[in-house]
């Protein structure tokens, strides 16, 4: 029944209006409003939801991945758009930048004006 259902991920943010200009200005993405809510159009056709929520609390895991060619090129294109990439403590080994290599795809973790947890990640 489902499976051919083109489903979409969403989570919340506790300011639409200061979402909708991160990603779209900041982050560069195609972002659409409808009755409160924030739709991304996102590569490869894929849609994520952005929905108000009072009380909002951020997520404690990745809310969304942003698959990149060059992690480094990313990193360096979010920084001058004044993100700030996150360092964690102990088990990452995170480099100067924030990128964590050498266990997986390298990674690097950011977030958005709610505190959701976002990440580019090397393909």
């Amino acid at each position: 029944m489902l499976k051919d259902s083109p489903a979409y991920s969403g989570f919340s943010s506790n300011d639409i209006a200061k979402a909708k200009e991160f990603y779209s200005q900041t982050l560069g993405l195609e972002v659409s409003e409808d009755n409160g809510m924030l739709t991304l159009k996102l590569g490869g056709g894929q849609t994520v939801l952005i929905y108000p929520k009072d009380d909002h609390a951020p997520a404690t895991y990745t809310t969304l991945n942003f698959p990149v060619k060059d992690i480094d090129a990313a990193v360096d294109d979010l920084t001058s758009r004044g993100i700030e990439f996150e360092r964690y403590g102990e088990g990452f080994d995170q480099d100067e930048r924030g990128v964590v290599r050498g266990s997986g795809p390298p990674i690097a973790w950011f977030k958005d004006p709610a505190g959701n947890i976002l990440s580019v990640i090397q393909e």
